[in-house]
């Protein structure tokens, strides 16, 4: 299912005022033109963010300037997300996902030292790592999507979001519904709180049916059975960030991923939800900074962000 160009966002419309706009490119990679941001010093160690369902750059802006501090940083918008290309649909699982976001780090020359992901983002990014497309030092994980829903959610979940994407009309009734009230509600059912200008942001991408239809793919075609069997092979050093009033995933879902890896430990954030890094992006830097200190990604040094 492909939308149509004048339903995607647009940079020189959606994209004129984006966050971070000074760092914003467009390169072709994996058959997709690619939105992707590029912040910090060239020979500073590379580090990748990647981000969840329904989300894109814009999800960075106040956690990338600090991190870009002693790394030099890469955060692309997903296939069908933001100003990025939809990928086909036979290509929309995860482990299509993390192929083409393996081709445009191959493509940009990027072998990431910390790889961060947030929800589904953290998903692609272990199944990248267990793949072999890259080798970070250290995975950090936002409230990350890493086990399947429990019981029968699992399996309607997937099969409802698959219904909603092969209806034409459903991106539409999205679009149609998404004013500031509506956005604010959703955002808000993720147990994190945004201001203004973060509401505003989800609220332009959610206008586009593009972008919905990048989304409802996206989770139609996803998959978590195999990357939770694959799990315990991730030899990678593993921070799991948590925000104590998660309400998208239970954050007690992060201890039972830990207690499965070799190298993994969990940090509890206390007054924030699912968006933690948009809410409280300096304490979430700080956290990165240090674990990657310690996991040898970056050199010592003064990590106060």
């Amino acid at each position: 299912m492909f939308s149509r160009a004048e339903d995607r966002p647009l940079w020189e419309r959606e994209g004129s005022d984006w966050p971070n706009r000074a760092a914003s490119r467009f390169v072709e990679a994996s058959g997709l033109r690619w939105h992707v941001q590029v912040m910090g010093a060239s020979d500073a160690p590379a580090l990748v963010l990647v981000h969840g369902t329904g989300a894109a750059t814009h999800s960075w802006r106040g956690l990338m300037p600090r991190l870009a501090e002693r790394f030099r940083v890469v955060a692309p918008d997903l296939p069908g997300h933001g100003f990025t290309d939809p990928l086909p649909e036979r290509r929309l699982s995860l482990p299509g996902m993390a192929a083409a976001l393996g081709d445009l780090l191959r493509h940009l020359g990027c072998a990431p030292q910390v790889a961060t992901g947030h929800s589904a983002g953290a998903a692609i990014l272990a199944r990248l790592s267990l793949d072999g497309g890259i080798e970070p030092r250290l995975l950090v994980a936002l409230n990350g999507a890493l086990k399947p829903f429990p019981g029968m959610a699992g399996i309607l979940f997937p099969s409802m979001a698959r219904v909603l994407f092969l209806n034409p009309v459903t991106p539409r009734l999205f679009a149609w519904s998404a004013d500031r009230t509506s956005v604010e509600r959703l955002i808000a059912g993720t147990g994190s709180s945004l201001d203004r200008t973060g509401l505003d942001l989800y609220r332009r991408l959610f206008r586009r049916t593009g972008h919905i239809t990048g989304a409802l793919g996206m989770m139609a075609n996803w998959n978590l059975d195999a990357l939770d069997r694959d799990l315990p092979g991730l030899r990678t050093r593993t921070l799991l960030i948590v925000g104590a009033n998660d309400k998208a995933i239970l954050p007690d879902t992060a201890f039972a991923v830990r207690d499965r890896l070799p190298d993994a430990r969990v940090e509890r954030m206390r007054g924030l939800g699912h968006l933690a890094h948009e809410e409280a992006p300096e304490r979430v830097a700080g956290l990165i900074l240090d674990e990657a200190e310690a996991a040898g990604a970056v050199d010592r040094g003064d990590s106060a962000p």
